[in-house]
């Protein structure tokens, strides 16, 4: 039982009206969903995991502001503000705090917690796979980054910089997730996801 309303959680999120095309509404109800499934195979408490998930972007700034890093830590302070005007048990305001603190991959904060970790997990799992490929593309278009290096797309003889190619983040990053995820269940589901990501990109060479 969660002592907020998902329909509270999806309300309070359209009135701040804080989104980016990749982190909109539809992105944090992927990363509920992806949360709940985890959760079932782990150990944690089921309502700081779902809160936390659906309050895990309600500040987003752009991939190019300066203060990108902060985002997480600007999310956690605002969601404990809202809950605490709402019926959520104060006890668990901290681990809620956290676990939107830690989901961030440029915040560099470590989950200590079995419900931080099924949220940060969550939030990786969706930079993978078909909306993983959709999700990166829109980013690069929106940072106006070139698809890939014309002269060696696929990073085979060169390091990959994704600040100069979209395509590039696949190397650099999103196929390295999986060493970072916390728990057997996403790893499973990552590994399905990259697997995809990789025939695509082989459909792309013979396109290339």
């Amino acid at each position: 039982m969660l002592s907020v309303s998902e329909k509270q959680f999806e309300n309070f999120l359209l009135q701040e009206n804080n989104f980016d095309s990749s982190h909109d509404l539809a992105h944090i109800k992927r990363v509920v969903t992806s949360a709940k499934k985890i959760c079932e195979n782990e150990k944690a408490d089921y309502e700081i995991v779902v809160t936390a998930a659906w309050l895990h972007d309600c500040v987003v700034l752009p991939k190019n502001h300066p203060d990108r890093k902060s985002s997480s830590k600007l999310a956690a302070k605002k969601a404990v503000d809202f809950l605490s005007e709402t019926t959520f048990p104060k006890i668990k305001l901290k681990s809620v705090h956290h676990a939107i603190e830690a989901h961030s991959f440029s915040a560099g904060v470590t989950p200590e917690t079995p419900e931080a970790k099924i949220v940060q997990d969550a939030d990786r799992l969706d930079a993978l796979g078909a909306i993983g490929i959709a999700r990166c593309f829109m980013v690069g278009g929106q940072l106006d980054r070139p698809l890939y290096d014309p002269d060696d797309p696929f990073c085979e003889f060169r390091k990959p910089d994704d600040s100069e190619w979209t395509l590039d983040h696949f190397y650099q990053k999103l196929f390295k997730l999986t060493k970072f995820l916390n728990t057997g269940s996403a790893k499973k589901e990552a590994e399905e996801r990259i697997r995809f990501m990789k025939r695509f990109l082989d459909q792309l060479r013979s396109e290339v």
